[in-house]
Order: structure tokens, then sequence, then C-alpha cells
């Protein structure tokens, strides 16, 4: 079985200054330069035969080049209390677009859309069943902000879970037009 998703991966000078933002927060799994990504669609387990498949649809998706900006800070609350810390992009629409094209892609073999809201993010840390306060973290950092970046290529994801976190393999490499 294959863990799979479809994630943008940041430009250098993008990933080094979410690193930066990273620190000072009690309990925090803070996320690896290998690891930093915008999800696009996650797809999970799947058989040798639908991950080929999958690899094949995704070529069918024809989507321009463009650039995205870090904009902002935010979390995603479980059940009361902190689950993960994310930094935002800008302009979101044409990540968005891009998830639906891929969305329906994947529809077209077989996968159930893709149902939830998405919200273009890139996670830069995560919390167990322990998470510190974040103090002003969010407030202080919620105001973060890069130059635009051009976003060239998208990328088909293997997720293998290890001890230190998960291990993120790229195995298919998707350019934009």
């Amino acid at each position: 079985m294959h863990r799979l998703f479809v994630a943008i991966r940041p430009p250098r000078p993008m990933r080094e200054r979410l690193l930066g933002l990273m620190g000072g927060v009690a309990h925090a799994r803070w996320q690896r330069d290998d690891q930093l990504h915008l999800t696009l669609r996650f797809i999970g387990e799947v058989d040798r035969h639908r991950a080929e498949d999958i690899v094949a649809a995704l070529g069918t998706v024809h989507h321009p080049a463009f650039a995205l900006a870090l904009d902002g800070v935010g979390q995603f609350d479980r059940k009361g209390r902190a689950d993960s810390l994310w930094v935002g992009v800008s302009p979101p629409e044409p990540a968005r677009q891009l998830h639906n094209k891929i969305d329906q892609a994947l529809v077209r073999v077989g996968l159930e859309p893709d149902t939830r809201a998405y919200l273009p993010h890139i996670t830069i840390a995560r919390f167990g069943r322990l998470s510190g306060p974040l103090g002003g973290l969010v407030s202080e950092a919620g105001g973060v902000s890069s130059d635009p970046y051009a976003m060239t290529e998208f990328c088909l994801y293997e997720s293998d879970l290890g001890h230190d976190g998960s291990i993120y393999t790229i195995v298919e490499r998707y350019r934009l037009d």
C-alpha cells in the first residue's frame, strides 16, 4: 500500500523564511525543511495499481504557473486545543483552482471527491495531546509575509510514517504550463 498526497514544494527562499519562524512553542513538533509543502490534495492509502492510475491521471492536469507569497499565520484546533500551526499563502485562488483540477482528475480514476473546504497553507508545526500555549506567536507572526515566488510544478508524494515524523518522497513531478 502507498500513502499518497499531491503538493507543491515551496522554493528555497520561502522555506528558509518558514524555518526562521519556528521555535519558542512548548510541545510543538516543528516541520523539517524536507517536510514543508503546500498540500493540494490528500489521497491516502492506495494499492500499486491505483497508484499507477493516479500518476497517469495527474499527468492530464494542465494549469498555468503562478506566484504565491507567504501571508499570515493561523492554527487548526481539535477538541479545544491547538492541533497544528500553519502559514497561509496569497493569492489563494490559483492554488484553489489547481486543487479543483487535481480533484477532478482523481475522481475520473475512481477516487472520492474531496468534500472538505480547501484552505491553501503550509503546516509548520504539529501538536500531540499536549499543546503548549502558543503565546503571542500567532498574533506576533500573523503579519508574516514574503516576496511572491513562482510555482512551476506540483508533485505526487508518498508518505511513510517514521519515529521522527513522516518521511515524504516525491514520486512524480508535474510541470505547470
